[in-house]
């Protein structure tokens, strides 16, 4: 039987107090030396309640702060960058991304927050795995992409005037930085905004893979506008591309490059098939009228 202290305590006193009892059961003399044993152990175990108690709290308080420190230290940035090749990356999540000619990527060694942030130059190809807790943000220079898992494409190159997110499956969330504008994108739909007018707009695809062919190392033009060719291929080997001819820049072109060819054997079919003249110096390109499209 468990006693408390103030109960202990009148036990002693009437036994004090007492100086006969039957059989000698109850006296002072008798009783005190049991009474003293059962006191000692009850405050032995009060004081090991009491240092384990102690202890957890310390140990407790000792987690909280190492766990604190983990947390606030600042985590570790990789930063993964291309030039004439492609390349696939293994996020802390386990996502992956493919990275398109001269495009780069930083994301933080672990996902410590609550969203799994990464940012973008140029265009990558994301397949994120499924989190509801930690949504997955792409940031671009003018846009953000939210989505929980999915497949999509992004192509945000700096020279490009706009920044294109283009949806495989799931759904993501297209939105400015100022979050004044956002659109939700179902599979086969591509969002397109423009950073001069800062308007986005909302498309359907007829074949959405023709916007990441690039992975396979292929160029599909299909009915394109001169300007928009000499960007993507400006963007894919390097080259500075200009169009000398102006009215050249809303030249619409239909062509497919299917076996990975280099920009001079690009130039070249087109040039060709009658497209444009145009003269090479490295990197540098001017691209002109024939006298017959003039």
């Amino acid at each position: 039987m468990k006693y408390t202290d103030t109960e202990l305590e009148e036990i002693l006193n009437k036994l004090v107090a007492s100086t006969r009892s039957p059989r000698g059961r109850f006296s002072a003399t008798a009783s005190y030396p049991e009474l003293e044993k059962r006191l000692k152990s009850h405050t032995r175990r009060l004081t090991l309640i009491r240092t384990f108690s102690a202890a957890a709290a310390v140990a407790l308080l000792c987690l909280s702060v190492w766990t604190a420190y983990l947390y606030m230290q600042p985590v570790t940035i990789q930063t993964v960058s291309t030039l004439a090749e492609t390349r696939t990356v293994s996020l802390p999540d386990g996502s992956t991304v493919t990275l398109n000619h001269y495009s780069s990527l930083s994301y933080p060694e672990k996902f410590k927050s609550d969203k799994r942030e990464v940012k973008l130059n140029g265009e990558a190809y994301f397949e994120v795995n499924k989190n509801k807790k930690h949504p997955f943000i792409v940031q671009t220079e003018t846009i953000d992409v939210q989505v929980l898992g999915t497949h999509f494409n992004v192509d945000a190159y700096q020279n490009n005037p706009d920044v294109k997110t283009t949806l495989l499956t799931g759904s993501v969330a297209v939105s400015n930085k100022s979050k004044s504008v956002r659109v939700i994108l179902k599979p086969n739909e591509i969002a397109i905004y423009n950073k001069v007018e800062e308007k986005l707009t909302r498309k359907v695809l007829e074949n959405v893979e023709d916007e990441i062919s690039w992975r396979q190392g292929e160029f599909i033009f299909d009915d394109l506008p001169l300007q928009e060719i000499a960007r993507e291929l400006s963007n894919s080997f390097g080259a500075t591309i200009h169009i000398a001819d102006t009215a050249l820049q809303n030249y619409r072109i239909t062509a497919r490059f299917r076996n990975g060819e280099d920009l001079t054997t690009i130039l070249s079919v087109l040039h060709n098939a009658g497209y444009f003249d145009y003269s090479q110096n490295n990197k540098q390109i001017i691209i002109t009228a024939k006298p017959d499209l003039k």
